[in-house]
């Protein structure tokens, strides 16, 4: 019988040997792992990507709504700050042409004023030089204050300025004494003018009475005597 054994010499390292494990995956499963681990990573990159885009396209159509919310409401509070500003320009020029027209009228009122003021200075220093050259102009008058008079009645006065007396006497004496008037000299009275008395009635048609009812008929204050 011929002996088993193997020389020392013959001998390879010592390996241990163990049952295969069932547990260890086959070389197609390891594939389809793999396989699997790519499209999970493919679709979580994906959802990621996705996310991230959701995330920006959201932020962007916020802010151009954001942004066109805001044009909107500046463009209506301009237009509401440009129309109030255009009403208040607008009150400020109304209330420009009121105060302007208010002067305009003030100053035609007092041009008008100074206008009538110089008229009546102009008339008074004409009828004064009138009745300088004419002195027959007081005959009119006297005239005329005798008419005015409703009935005549004992004595009847006619005063005049001496120098007016002397032209009445003149020209109309025997018609005024015919009628019953007796003339008085006054020294104290203007040219051209006359003062009758009865005994019911007074006539004032001096110079001076007259010229101011003239003036008041205008709504001046002028004196007759100013010079």
């Amino acid at each position: 019988m011929s002996s088993s054994r193997i020389p020392k010499e013959q001998l390879t390292a010592y390996q241990r040997w163990e049952l295969a494990s069932f547990d260890e995956p086959s070389p197609a499963e390891k594939a389809a792992a793999a396989l699997a681990d790519q499209i999970k990573k493919a679709t979580d990159e994906a959802r990621n990507a996705s996310y991230a885009a959701g995330i920006e396209e959201g932020r962007a159509a916020g802010f151009e709504q954001g942004k066109a919310q805001g044009f909107d409401q500046g463009y209506a509070d301009g237009l509401a700050q440009g129309r109030a500003q255009a009403e208040q320009e607008r009150a400020q020029l109304l209330q420009i042409a009121q105060v302007f027209g208010e002067e305009i009228a003030l100053a035609n009122e007092k041009i008008a004023s100074d206008i009538l003021d110089l008229a009546l200075d102009l008339s008074k220093a004409m009828l004064k030089n009138a009745l300088q050259v004419r002195p027959d102009l007081v005959i009119p008058v006297i005239g005329e204050a005798i008419r005015y008079l409703p009935s005549l009645q004992q004595p009847a006065l006619l005063f005049l300025h001496p120098e007016d007396a002397k032209l009445a006497s003149t020209l109309m004496g025997e018609e005024l004494a015919t009628a019953g008037w007796r003339i008085v000299e006054d020294a104290t009275m203007e040219r051209g003018g006359c003062r009758v008395d009865t005994a019911s009635n007074q006539v004032d048609a001096t110079a001076t009475s007259r010229w101011q009812r003239i003036a008041a008929a205008l709504g001046k204050d002028s004196d007759w005597l100013a010079p």
